[in-house]
């Protein structure tokens, strides 16, 4: 996973409140185990719709609960496939936040206000390491847990934060092993 410092560019809007991570990546194309390859069935449903319009923006910015419904991983692989690398709402679902953190998408929370500020202004800056957001006539502080900050500006994935460990685990494995079998017969 890229460390993550700054992320800056045009601002791509999709204002709808309660996208569920059905909607973001249909059940359909869910047959791959490998994280690349589904941006291009992004919204599919929806990218049907006559006048839809979401440029693979850096910048997503969108509604109220994004990412709610069933737990997919390949929701935010998809919306980060497509080109976004972070996403902009007044809420996340839980789970979706968590998934996204854990592949480098960041996903924010902002105030409505700021949500529409940045659709207005169309394009921003999102600076990590001091968790703000910039956009042309305002800026704004966003919130993010230190354990989750610290993993994406450093760009730490699960097994990034284990091998930081490492001393530790051979450590503990050179102190466990046993002489012999591990099994008694009956």
């Amino acid at each position: 996973m890229d460390p993550i410092t700054t992320i800056s560019g045009k601002v791509s809007v999709l204002d709808r409140d309660d996208i569920d991570t059905d909607q973001i990546m249909p059940k359909q194309f869910l047959k791959r185990v490998e994280r690349t390859g589904f941006g291009e069935f992004l919204f599919y449903d929806w990218a049907k719709e006559e006048g839809w319009d979401l440029p693979p923006n850096p910048i997503l910015v969108t509604g109220e609960n994004f990412g709610c419904g069933s737990s997919r991983e390949h929701a935010p692989w998809g919306l980060e496939d497509y080109g976004f690398k972070a996403i902009v709402a007044p809420s996340f679902a839980d789970i979706f936040f968590s998934n996204s953190t854990k592949i480098g998408l960041l996903p924010v929370v902002a105030d409505q206000s700021v949500c529409d500020a940045l659709a207005a202004a169309g394009e921003a800056e999102i600076d990590l390491p001091n968790r703000k957001i910039r956009w042309a006539g305002g800026e704004a502080d966003f919130q993010l847990e230190d354990a989750i900050h610290h993993r994406l500006v450093n760009g730490l994935d699960d097994i990034a934060m284990t091998l930081l460990k490492e001393e530790e685990i051979e450590t503990y494995e050179r102190e466990s092993e046993r002489v012999g079998p591990t099994t008694t017969a009956l």
